[in-house]
C-alpha cells in the first residue's frame, strides 16, 4: 500500500479517536460561561454589588425602630446635698426601664434627619415602694448638621454610577471568560495538532528508515544518509513523548477552567468559519464610550475626588442644630402618664471650632486638592490608553483576516509540496534532506495557521469586551434595564 495513503489513514483515525466528544470553540465558551469558577465568581460579585446598592437605597427610606432598656437594678449610696450645704450619703435601691418607638427619615438634601417618637420610662424606688412613670405621647425631633460634609447627597451621586458600573463590569467579565476560553482552546488545539503531527512524523520516519535501510543493504545509499534517517527517527520518538505530555497538561488546564467532569474524554474541532467583522474606528470608540464600565468609572472617580475636597472643607469645624417639640407627662402608673400631656420644646446648637490647629485644616484641604489634580491627570491618561487599545484592535482586523487567508493557503501548499516531495523521494528523485525540509515546512505551515486563528479569535473577543458590542452579529452585549 502506498506510504502516503497509510499516513493519511493515520491522521483520519487520530481525528476520530475512539469516538470522543468533539467540542467546537463555541461549545468551550458556553461551558466556561455556565460552569467555570471564573464565571461563578463574576456572578457572585454581581450579586454582592446588587445587595450593596440595595443597602445604599435603604439609607434614604424611613426607618421604624423599637428600642429600650430592660429593667435594671441599682443598689448604692448616693450623695445628697443637705439644706445646710453638707452632703449626706443615703442608700438607694431602684429599678428603671424604658421603651421607645421611633420613625426616622433622613433628609438627603441637607444631610440631617427628622424623627417622630413616642416613649415611656418607669422608675421604681424599692426602699420607699414608690413607682413613677414618664411618657412622651409624641415627639418630633430635627437633627441638622450645619456647613458640614453631606454624605447622603454625595452618595446619591456616586452610588448609582457605581451600581451601573458593576452591571457593565459583569458583562465585561463574562466576555473575559470567553477570551480566556479562546486562549485555553487554542492551547489545547496546538497540543492536539502537535501530537497528531508527532504521531504522523514518527510513522513516516519509521517507514523512511526501513526504506533507507533497504537501500543501504543493496548499496544504493550511504551509511551517512542511513544514520541521518535513524537520527530523525529518534527525534520523532522524543517529539512524540513531549507532545503527549503537552497534550495531557493542556487537556487538564481546559478541563479545570471549563468545569468539565474529571476523566471526560474529548477532542476539539478547528474553528475555520470566520465571522465577518466590520468595525470602523469611530463606531468602535462610540460603542465603548456608551457601553463600557470604564467610562462611567472615569466620571465616578472625578466625582469622588470632588467629594474628598468637599469632605476636607466640611471638617474644618462642626456645628449641629437639634430641635424637638412634643407632648409629655408623668404619673404614678402608665395610663396616668398619658393624661393631660404638657408641651415640650427643646432647641440647642452645638459647635466645635478649632482655634489653633497648626495648619491642620489647610493641609487637609490642600492634600484633597492635590489628589483631585492627580486623579484628573491619571484619568486623562487612562482615557488615552483605552482609546488607543480600541483603535489598535480595529486596525488589526483587516490584517488578521489577511493573515488567516495567507496562512491557510500556505498550509494547503505546504501539504501538497510534502506529498510531491514524498513521492519523489520514494522513487529516488530527491534525497532525505530535501524531504525533511518539506516535512518541516508542512508542520510549520499548519502551526502558523493555528496561530493565525488564535490571534483572530482573541482579538475578536477582546474587541467585544472593550466595546460591549458584537460586530459580527450587530447587537449590543449590554442594554440598560
Amino acid at each position: 500500500m502506498n506510504r502516503l495513503l497509510l499516513g493519511t489513514l493515520l491522521i483520519v483515525s487520530l481525528c476520530s479517536l475512539n469516538a470522543q466528544t468533539v467540542y467546537s470553540l463555541n461549545d468551550i465558551i458556553g461551558l466556561s460561561q455556565r460552569q467555570s469558577s471564573a464565571a461563578k465568581q463574576a456572578e457572585t460579585r454581581k450579586e454582592n454589588r446588587f445587595w450593596e446598592y440595595r443597602l445604599f437605597r435603604s439609607n434614604y427610606n424611613p426607618q421604624l425602630a423599637l428600642s429600650g432598656t430592660l429593667p435594671g437594678y441599682s443598689s448604692q449610696f448616693l450623695p445628697v446635698t443637705q439644706p445646710d450645704g453638707t452632703i449626706s450619703y443615703v442608700p438607694v435601691k431602684q429599678t428603671s426601664s424604658s421603651l421607645n418607638l421611633g420613625l426616622l427619615q433622613p433628609i438627603a438634601a441637607t444631610g440631617g434627619s427628622i424623627s417622630i417618637n413616642t416613649n415611656s420610662s418607669r422608675f421604681s424606688n424599692i426602699l420607699t415602694d414608690d413607682t413613677r412613670w414618664r411618657s412622651t405621647v409624641v415627639d418630633m425631633t430635627l437633627n441638622q448638621p450645619l456647613f458640614t460634609f453631606n454624605q447622603l447627597r454625595w452618595d446619591k451621586k456616586t452610588e448609582p454610577m457605581r451600581y451601573e458600573e458593576s452591571k457593565r463590569s459583569f458583562v465585561e467579565e463574562m466576555e473575559f471568560v470567553s477570551r480566556n476560553s479562546v486562549t485555553r482552546f487554542f492551547d489545547y488545539l496546538d497540543a492536539q495538532v502537535n501530537y497528531q503531527i508527532a504521531q504522523f512524523n514518527l510513522a513516516n520516519n519509521d517507514t523512511i528508515y526501513n526504506i533507507e535501510k533497504g537501500r543501504y543493504n543493496i548499496g544504493t545509499t550511504s551509511e551517512d544518509k542511513l544514520l541521518q534517517v535513524e537520527l530523525q527517527l529518534l527525534r520523532s520518538k522524543q517529539d512524540l513523548a513531549q507532545a503527549q505530555l503537552d497534550l495531557q497538561t493542556s487537556r487538564l488546564a481546559i478541563r479545570i477552567y471549563t468545569g468539565m467532569q474529571e476523566g471526560e474524554v474529548f477532542d476539539l474541532s478547528l474553528p475555520e468559519i470566520i465571522p465577518v467583522i466590520v468595525a470602523d474606528e469611530g463606531s468602535a470608540l462610540q460603542y465603548a464610550r456608551d457601553n463600557r464600565a470604564d467610562f462611567i468609572a472615569f466620571e465616578r472617580r472625578r466625582l469622588e475626588a470632588d467629594r474628598q475636597v468637599a469632605q476636607a472643607r466640611g471638617e474644618r469645624f462642626q456645628m449641629d442644630l437639634n430641635a424637638s417639640v412634643g407632648l409629655n407627662s408623668a404619673g404614678a402608673d402608665l395610663s396616668e402618664s398619658y393624661m393631660d400631656p404638657n408641651s415640650q420644646q427643646i432647641v440647642n446648637v452645638s459647635l466645635r471650632i478649632p482655634v489653633v490647629n497648626w495648619g491642620r485644616n489647610e493641609a487637609r484641604i490642600k492634600t484633597a486638592l492635590a489628589n483631585k489634580k492627580l486623579t484628573d491627570y491619571v484619568i486623562a491618561q487612562d482615557e488615552q490608553n483605552f482609546e488607543q487599545e480600541i483603535l489598535t484592535l480595529t486596525r488589526q482586523q483587516a490584517m488578521l483576516n489577511l493573515q488567516i487567508e495567507i496562512s491557510k493557503k500556505s498550509d494547503e501548499v505546504a501539504q501538497k509540496r510534502y506529498e510531491v516531495a514524498q513521492n519523489r523521494y520514494l522513487i529516488g528523485k530527491i534525497d532525505i534532506t530535501n524531504l525533511n525540509i518539506a516535512l518541516t515546512e508542512k508542520d510549520n505551515a499548519k502551526r502558523s495557521y493555528i496561530n493565525a486563528l488564535r490571534a483572530y479569535w482573541v482579538a475578536y473577543y477582546d474587541l467585544r469586551r472593550l466595546t460591549l458590542y458584537d460586530f459580527a452579529n450587530g447587537r449590543l452585549l449590554y442594554t440598560r434595564e
